[in-house]
């Protein structure tokens, strides 16, 4: 799969990984900790969350998500209790003094708070000092006690089983940002996920498509030891929990920034407002932007025998998928339609234009870049299987299904076999490389013949675990040369050093 030149991709550090390290002066301490401080401050924290549970209940009896009632006096009370006693539980959890920074903006003035980096539960602080509102899932309000704590400060609801959520939700920030300051801010976290903080994932676009001034706001964390980051592949939320109350003291710094007011162009355009939005918290924070988002997630953190080995074009072409909601949209039935389309055309060129209806799309200029980056030798025809892997390859990174629906595209009718030029093509997209030899494979398997099933090459990969390192040969690997064990395969390249 080609790769455009239009701008380099700023990947750098996985950003949904956290691996936790200790010292050993710093394990005794944990140690320690743990046998005096953690079960009395576990107990202080559950207390006062129970504690605040009655007061959240009872202020949200009666209370609709869309019409805003008036502020009595009793529920001004409540408002107080649940702030101070949610302070309580905080300080009993380590985090004794939080330092703030700049001023919180009226909600008149910036009806959104963009809230950044995104990297812990604990980042619920500075919503339950504000009490402003949230984006949250539909689900999150059945979870026992937090779930009435949530429901409390009238969030905007996310349903997963609801097709037309995303419009819906947007609609909802819409109306509530224009209200004037009639409702309460939004603090929205525009990652849409947890990170390690090591620089600031695209932002999605939903807080800035009012077009409406945003405040944004940055969070950090300043113990020298992290406990409290939890990303997609790391500690798990209650060694988070344990591991940070088990510190002496948590420091925390919340940051308001200058209130961004959007110019004619950022209104019209809400990528390029969220994408300047984040610059200046990236500077604020002195950490670097990546061009990865939340939908590159399993990209970057695929494994497996096969998993992928350089993201670039695979990333690119997810981008892509994803600004025509083709991803979202593609479900396990939908690709296993799209193999049975596929094989039918055996290999078929296809144009742009054919390309867009078998996609049933209109052609864009999106479309157009996600056909040229399949065009091999810019001939301005593609092969539609090529598709369907990369699609496959980016919705499940981690499975060796793909591998048997690209099989099930090139196969042959009598023997289920196919050649080695059509396994080369599919890893070099499952992997994301170009130039694949797979001579190691054919020479280790001892056959007359470049042809290979399913099975058999499942059962290869189960017998070799290092397949991609000791026998393929690619652009730019690092065993390029290599067919032979992996002891074998690393002498050789000190040789060659």
């Amino acid at each position: 799969m080609n790769s455009s030149k239009m701008r380099p991709s700023r990947v750098g550090r996985n950003p949904f990984i956290r691996d936790l390290k200790f010292s050993t002066s710093e394990k005794i301490k944990v140690g320690l900790m743990s046998v005096t401080v953690f079960p009395v401050r576990l107990l202080l924290v559950s207390f006062l969350m129970l504690l605040a549970w009655p007061f959240a209940f009872t202020a949200s009896l009666g209370r609709s998500q869309f019409v805003l009632e008036p502020q009595t006096w009793w529920r001004r009370f409540v408002d107080v209790c649940l702030r101070v006693i949610m302070r309580a539980m905080w300080f009993c959890g380590g985090f004794h003094w939080i330092k703030v920074k700049g001023e919180r903006a009226a909600s008149s003035e910036a009806p959104i708070l963009t809230v950044a980096p995104h990297s812990s539960y604990f980042d619920a602080i500075p919503v339950t000092m504000t009490m402003c509102s949230i984006v949250a899932k539909q689900e999150s309000s059945s979870i026992p006690v937090w779930g009435t704590l949530i429901s409390y400060i009238r969030p905007v609801f996310v349903s997963r089983a609801d097709q037309d959520s995303r419009r819906k939700t947007v609609e909802e920030i819409r109306r509530r940002a224009q209200s004037g300051g009639v409702w309460p801010q939004i603090m929205i976290f525009p990652e849409g996920t947890c990170t390690n903080r090591s620089g600031l994932i695209l932002f999605k676009a939903g807080a800035f498509i009012p077009a409406l001034p945003v405040q944004p706001v940055v969070l950090r964390y300043l113990n020298k030891l992290d406990t409290v980051t939890w990303t997609w592949r790391g500690p798990g939320a209650f060694r988070i929990l344990w591991l940070t109350l088990c510190q002496l003291h948590n420091a925390m710094e919340i940051e308001y920034l200058p209130v961004y007011t959007p110019s004619e162009e950022e209104k019209e355009n809400p990528s390029l407002f969220a994408n300047n939005v984040r610059k200046v918290m990236a500077k604020a924070l002195e950490v670097p932007l990546t061009d990865l988002s939340f939908e590159d997630r399993e990209i970057i953190l695929s494994e497996g025998e096969l998993r992928i080995f350089d993201f670039s074009s695979l990333l690119e072409f997810n981008h892509l998928v994803c600004r025509l909601g083709l991803r979202a949209e593609t479900s396990e039935k939908q690709l296993e339609e799209l193999v049975r389309r596929a094989r039918k055309l055996q290999g078929d060129k296809m144009s742009l234009e054919d390309f867009a209806q078998f996609l049933k799309l209109p052609v864009t200029d999106t479309l157009t870049h996600i056909h040229r980056l399949f065009d091999q030798r810019a001939e301005g025809q593609i092969d539609i299987r090529h598709y369907v892997i990369a699609l496959s390859t980016i919705c499940r990174p981690k499975s060796m299904e793909t591998l048997r629906l690209a099989f099930l595209m090139y196969e042959r009718e009598e023997g289920g076999e196919i050649q080695g030029a059509e396994l080369a093509a599919i890893l070099e997209i499952m992997l994301g490389v170009k130039e694949v030899e797979l001579s190691g494979l054919f020479l280790s398997l001892d056959e007359d013949t470049e042809a290979i099933t399913h099975d058999e090459f499942v059962h290869f990969l189960e017998q070799h675990p290092y397949f991609v390192q000791d026998y393929l040969s690619f652009k730019n690997h690092p065993r390029r040369h290599c067919y032979s064990a992996r002891r074998n395969c690393d002498v050789q390249g000190k040789k060659d050093e």
